[in-house]
């Protein structure tokens, strides 16, 4: 889809409404290209003078938080069963290696995972459900999403409207680049994501016949 040329084709407020409500509804936990769709906007509000970049922003951040934080409460009522439900529903995403490597990191990390998963797209989803599951105080679990949200979102508009600015007639002529890199970047932390879940299945099946047999 060339989401670019969509966004420029409806109203400044509705652009605003869509990054909010696709970055929300993917924070929330629904695998959704929301990175994509704020990289768009952000080009778009360095060519176009209707689209604020700060309104932009605000609005990109506020669907961060507000996402994670309802994702957050939906995990901490629904539990485990919750994770096995959503594996039924997005096995590509929610498989046991990816929830046991996504686990893992919350362990380990607490507040920075969910700082950290923002930045990295298939993370994106997990953090405010399994955050809940996990019954991770919710006091820690907003400042790390509220600080997460804000440098993810905000500097990442901030970030490819200066370079707008500043490379304006460069990018009329590769308007892509930017869905290109952000695609990549994408693409490149969920191979690695995928990675790290292989091991971990692999672990766990090697480990199985073993149990079994004691």
């Amino acid at each position: 889809m060339h989401v670019q040329e969509w966004l420029d084709s409806v109203p400044a407020v509705a652009v605003y409404a869509v990054v909010a409500l696709v970055i929300g509804l993917e924070s929330l936990g629904i695998p959704l290209p929301g990175e994509i769709v704020l990289v768009s906007a952000a080009l778009l509000s360095s060519q176009h003078s209707g689209i604020n970049p700060v309104v932009l922003g605000a609005c990109a951040t506020a669907g961060a938080v507000i996402g994670d934080s309802i994702g957050y409460a939906i995990g901490r009522k629904g539990g485990r069963p919750l994770l096995a439900w959503l594996a039924r529903k997005f096995p590509r995403h929610f498989s046991e290696g990816h929830v046991a490597t996504a686990e893992r990191s919350f362990e380990k990390w607490g507040m920075w995972a969910v700082f950290v998963g923002r930045f990295i797209a298939l993370l994106r989803i997990f953090a405010g459900p399994l955050a809940g599951v996990l019954h991770m105080p919710y006091w820690k679990f907003l400042t790390a999403n509220l600080l997460g949200g804000i440098c993810w979102a905000g500097g990442t508009t901030a970030v490819v409207y200066y370079v707008g600015i500043v490379a304006e007639d460069w990018l009329k002529r590769f308007s892509y680049l930017g869905l290109a890199l952000a695609v990549l970047v994408g693409l490149a932390s969920m191979l690695i994501v995928k990675r790290k879940a292989s091991k971990v299945e692999a672990t766990q099946e090697e480990a199985e016949p073993v149990g079994a047999g004691e």
